[in-house]
Formats: C-alpha cells, sequence, structure tokens
C-alpha cells in the first residue's frame, strides 16, 4: 500500500512538472531594444475598407501548454477571404503563461500557422521569463520583428504597440518613449496597443492596470490618441463593459482566447474581434465567437478617426 502510494505521487509530480518550465532572467530591458517602424499599405480590394485588423487576446492556457482555442482562432481568420481577409493579426500579450519554454513552443506550432503578418507585444505573463526569450519566439511568428515595441504607420492611422517595461506597466523612461512616438505622429490619428489599459477603465477589475503617472499624465494627453486597445483581464463579453468611451478617448478591451476570469470563471467563449476602418475614417469592431464568421451584433462598437 505505501509502495503504491509512493508510484502515484512519483506519478503526479511527472504530471505537474510537465506542465511547468522554470523562466529564464536576464539584464536585458524592454527599452533596450528601441522601436521598430513599419510602413503599412492600403488593402489590395475595390471595396471601401481602408484596413482590417485581427485581434487576439490573452493566450497563457493554465495548468498545461494546450492552445485549442487559439489553434481555431487562427484557421478562422486564416480561412477569410476576400473582402472579409484581415491584413494583420495583433496580439495583445500573454502568449506564454509564466513566460516558459514549454508554452513558447506549444504556442509557436500554431501562431506559425497564420496566414497574414502577426504583430504582438508582451504581456506580464512573458515577464516571468526574459525579454529575450520573447523576442526569440516572437521572431518565428514574424521573422520582421526586432524589438516589443513597434509602430504600424499607415498613410491615414498609425498603430502604437508597447510592451511593458515589467508586469503590466511602465516605468517612466518606457512612458515617455511611447508619449514621444504618439507625439512624432502627429496630426495622425493613434491607436495605442497595450497590454493592460490604466487602472479603473474598466470597473469589473479596476485594481488591475498601468499606474504610471506619465502614461496617464503624457501619454493619454496626447490630441492624436483616439483609442486604446487592452486585454489582461480575461474579460467575458457578454457579462462586462468592454468597449466605451471615457473623455476623449476610446476604450477596447480583447477577450483571452483560452480561460475567462472575470466576473468569474464559469463561463468560456472564445473570441476574437475584427477591426474594420473604411475610407471616411469610420472604424467599426465586430466580435466574433471562434469558428462562427456571424458577428455577436451586440458586441459591435464603432468610433471614428476623424481623418
Amino acid at each position: 500500500m505505501r509502495f503504491r502510494f509512493f508510484s502515484f505521487a512519483l506519478l503526479l509530480t511527472i504530471m505537474v512538472q510537465s506542465c511547468k518550465v522554470l523562466p529564464s532572467k536576464s539584464s536585458n530591458t524592454v527599452q533596450s531594444y528601441g522601436w521598430q517602424e513599419r510602413a503599412i499599405e492600403n488593402r489590395k480590394t475595390t471595396d471601401n475598407h481602408l484596413l482590417r485588423i485581427a485581434f487576439i487576446g490573452d493566450l497563457e492556457p493554465k495548468p498545461c501548454a494546450e492552445f485549442p482555442h487559439t489553434n481555431t482562432a487562427v484557421e478562422h481568420i486564416n480561412q477569410l477571404k476576400g473582402s472579409d481577409a484581415v491584413d494583420f493579426v495583433i496580439g495583445i500579450g500573454d502568449v506564454a503563461h509564466k513566460g516558459t519554454e514549454l508554452q513558447y513552443e506549444e504556442a509557436t506550432k500554431v501562431l506559425k500557422k497564420l496566414i497574414a503578418p502577426f504583430y504582438t507585444i508582451m504581456g506580464n505573463e512573458e515577464h516571468g521569463g526574459s525579454v529575450e526569450r520573447y523576442m526569440e519566439f516572437a521572431k518565428q511568428w514574424n521573422p520582421d520583428l526586432s524589438s516589443p515595441n513597434n509602430i504600424l504607420n499607415h498613410e491615414k492611422v498609425a498603430f502604437v504597440l508597447a510592451s511593458p517595461d515589467f508586469g503590466r506597466d511602465f516605468n517612466n523612461k518606457g512612458a515617455s518613449k511611447i508619449a514621444k512616438q504618439i507625439e512624432k505622429l502627429a496630426p495622425k490619428p493613434v491607436i495605442l496597443i497595450v497590454h493592460s489599459a490604466q487602472k479603473g477603465v474598466y470597473e469589473e477589475s479596476s485594481d488591475k492596470g498601468i499606474d504610471n503617472i506619465i502614461f496617464k499624465s503624457n501619454v493619454l494627453s496626447q490630441p492624436n490618441l483616439v483609442a486604446v486597445v487592452s486585454g489582461d483581464l480575461h474579460m467575458d463579453m457578454d457579462r462586462t463593459n468592454h468597449s466605451k468611451k471615457i473623455g476623449n478617448l476610446h476604450y477596447v478591451h480583447i477577450p483571452a482566447l483560452e480561460r475567462t476570469k472575470v466576473p468569474d470563471e464559469t463561463v468560456h467563449n472564445p473570441m476574437i474581434r475584427i477591426m474594420t476602418i473604411d475610407k471616411s475614417g469610420k472604424v467599426e469592431v465586430e466580435t466574433f465567437k471562434t469558428g462562427n464568421f456571424k458577428p455577436e451584433e451586440k458586441h459591435n462598437y464603432s468610433f471614428d478617426l476623424s481623418i
């Protein structure tokens, strides 16, 4: 009996450890990589769309490195054709739970299937490992990536993709550099992509978010900043206020693909959001259950770039 208990305990330990890999640490920081800027061209279609972008949210499955809903999302995006096709895909961070190599490796098997270019940022989970580890795998998802911070610069609009300096937050230097990038792009309207919005934006989890004072005072006050797109909170789209305008800024939440946490974990509907910008500057954000090509109309959100 004692031997059976020992064997069971040993087997359980091996199973748990198979889902875990200790993160690596390094002295390199997000800011040491600088900023990379890339020109984005108009869509090669005859419709009224200027750009069409798919957003995918937090992956980081727990406890094991399995990505079934991410795989369905990738297949969904790859199947979009013609005027429904996307120009590129943006990820809002937290691909790998705890930043472990095993999670990165399994996620990479899925993310490399994406046909459209994939641009993403780090989240707090990636900071459980190292920036080098993140970049090692990010380059496999998109060989053109050379920094965790990127600007996708279109003739009419720019996307600023800013990775957190630590956890989900920025230090003063990092926040100041974001403000500088947005200011340099003026008067062009900017959509900012961050892993987490500032604290208080989403009342469902108001204790989590960006707390840096420079971000709040200098970044969010930029007159050409139009919208902030974020994830992090793993919010259920059906039970939260996921899209809103506060002051002059629009806030758009991207739901998590592998698991929901807010308001609770009882219901999980994996979804992606697709942003379409037309030639008049109108922005439409649609939400789709993965594998279902009919949008969830109750989650539609729209705003104007005024371009």
